[in-house]
């Protein structure tokens, strides 16, 4: 089963409602940072896929991707180039935001968790999830905070240049006909439209606002448990 939808957008542009979407038509499973969390083994490949890409070889994607149809979010998206040219067939979401609320969501929830790992541990621990998260820092910052932004994510106007130039470069680069650039206010129809399948009678899903992280990352900061496991699922990004 190859890979059929890739998603190029960054994190917090909706890439968790995306997910929900993309499974709910049938793309499933769709990958996406939470599975990461699910699935910690994973981590080591997607660091391998880093240093790979660095000396300028090929990776072998069906390591990551075998028996996955989509994905959606980092680490995913820091290969989207990568990722359009080993699957020809596969076609590209580009999700996008208002680039001053994307950069805020941003600040509230992925680089908060960033500066104070620990909230993520107890986040993880108060779900049952116990195993070592030691690959976190590292993968996030090799792939999002360095690797993405070469550090400068705190400068708000350099982190909103490459967010730009980032969906600037997936429009030059992708054919339009393989593309679509999606908001996930756009709702079912262009997204359906675009890959094919009916419309589902159910509202869109949205999952995994700033708000709701935020709650949760509080919660996680003062012992409490959260009050469902989709946090930890989906926390990396939305």
């Amino acid at each position: 089963m190859a890979l059929r939808v890739i998603g190029a957008g960054f994190g917090r542009t909706g890439t968790s409602s995306l997910q929900a979407a993309l499974e709910r038509l049938g793309f499933a499973p769709c990958d996406h940072m939470g599975e990461v969390f699910k699935h910690p083994a994973r981590a080591a490949l997607w660091e391998e896929a880093v240093a790979t890409r660095a000396r300028g070889a090929a990776f072998d994607w069906e390591r990551l991707y075998a028996g996955y149809q989509a994905t959606t979010d980092w680490p995913g998206a820091f290969f989207w180039r990568d990722l359009a040219d080993a699957y020809p067939e596969a076609k590209v979401i580009l999700s996008v935001r208002n680039p001053e609320g994307w950069y805020e969501s941003m600040n509230r929830t992925i680089w908060a968790i960033r500066r104070d790992p620990d909230v993520g541990r107890r986040v993880a621990a108060s779900l049952g999830v116990h195993g070592d998260l030691a690959w976190m820092p590292s993968l996030v910052d090799n792939i999002v905070f360095e690797g993405t932004f070469r550090g400068r994510f705190a400068d708000k106007a350099a982190a909103i240049r490459v967010f730009e130039e980032h969906a600037a470069a997936v429009q030059a680069t992708i054919p339009p006909e393989r593309l679509l650039v999606f908001e996930a206010t756009d709702g079912w129809e262009p997204l359906c439209r675009f890959l094919g399948a009916p419309m589902p009678a159910e509202p869109f899903p949205h999952v995994n606002d700033a708000a709701s992280v935020e709650a949760r990352l509080r919660e996680g900061s003062a012992g409490a448990p959260p009050a469902d496991d989709e946090f930890m699922r989906r926390m990396a990004a939305g």
